[in-house]
């Protein structure tokens, strides 16, 4: 009896030990020697290559690792390819970033671009609602834009987990029609406000969507589609402004050359992070990926930031002081603040 006490306390030893071990090392990050980057399809296009390789030449330069790209249509994609440790990097919205956060914690925040002062001050772009010109009246009340006209037409949106394509419109619309009692919900399928709803799949997408007529309004950013339209008529990121499609834009832009669409809301929204999932990259090459992002190198490297006047394709502008800067987790809470409503 006394030995089946003897190896039964040594079994039990055994099996915490074993444990222990588990639990020490389930923390620690699964690092090789390849850093990947997964992508939205809004900077997953053929246009923006040299934008994407620019920026994962910097990052194996910083850390000695080769770099592989993977490209994605699908915002849900892109999302679960980090969540689930199959990618080290993403270029990611606000929105994207809380929902992989929430499913993954070891996703984190490493930078993101400023505003033209260089700095988190201005560190916003542009959520735009849009209409075809020559459909501008049916927007207006009285001579000025009215959310109250939106009521029965076809809407686009780009994605459920777009921050400027979907949560802040999403959010201004909700808020309009407070005494409908409506959810986010109801804003994606047609019915309860809409007569209709689309979703781009891109930034890009949800605007060819209103330019080919499949939708009467709809949802999308500034900079996702820069690249592609120039200022006809007013202002730039100001309501009643008049956007053009370049003669020689790309796809999916180029069969709707010369269209034209106003807009009608205009709201700023914080700019988009690189993110980081540690459980695959680890801290060392976390440390060193987010000191070359805030370089003065890249912020100079005009593939990366490319000058306002200049007619090359990529990924950010460069107008005064554009750069990255490192960003903490909690600088994303009013976007969380406003998905929560």
């Amino acid at each position: 009896m006394q030995k089946k006490w003897t190896l039964l306390i040594l079994l039990f030893t055994f099996t915490a030990m074993l444990a222990a071990c588990s639990t020490g090392s389930a923390g620690e990050a699964e690092v090789d020697d390849v850093i990947d980057i997964v992508w939205y399809p809004n900077e997953s296009g053929n246009d923006l290559k040299g934008a994407r390789d620019a920026i994962g030449s910097e990052i194996a330069e910083a850390t000695g690792k080769e770099v592989e790209h993977h490209l994605t249509t699908d915002y849900a994609i892109a999302i679960e390819t980090i969540v689930n440790n199959n990618a080290d990097l993403a270029f990611m919205g606000a929105q994207g970033y809380i929902e992989a956060n929430e499913q993954n914690d070891s996703i984190l925040p490493i930078a993101v671009p400023t505003g033209p002062s260089g700095t988190l001050d201005d560190a916003m772009y542009h959520s735009w609602l849009a209409v075809n010109v020559d459909d501008q009246d049916d927007f207006k009340v009285d001579g000025e834009f009215s959310l109250d006209t939106i009521e029965g037409k076809s809407f686009s949106f780009v994605s459920n987990s777009s921050t400027s394509g979907f949560v802040v419109p999403s959010s201004t619309i909700l808020g309009h029609f407070s005494d409908m009692d409506l959810t986010e919900e109801d804003l994606m399928e047609g019915g309860p406000l809409f007569s209709q709803v689309l979703f781009g799949g891109s930034h890009q997408g949800s605007a060819v969507n209103l330019l080919n007529g499949n939708a009467d309004i709809a949802a999308f950013c500034d900079t996702c589609v820069d690249n592609y339209v120039e200022v006809a008529e007013g202002e730039e990121n100001t309501i009643g402004a008049v956007y053009r499609v370049k003669d020689d834009a790309a796809e999916p832009f180029n069969t709707v050359t010369g269209s034209e669409f106003m807009l009608m809301s205009v709201t700023p929204v914080l700019n988009a992070p690189f993110v980081a999932n540690m459980d695959v990259l680890g801290q060392e090459d976390y440390d060193k990926i987010q000191e070359v992002f805030a370089s003065d190198e890249v912020a100079n490297n005009e593939e990366i930031f490319v000058p306002k006047d200049s007619d090359a394709t990529g990924l950010f502008s460069k107008s005064e002081q554009e750069r990255f800067v490192p960003v903490e987790d909690e600088w994303f809470n009013p976007i969380r603040e406003l998905s929560q409503n």
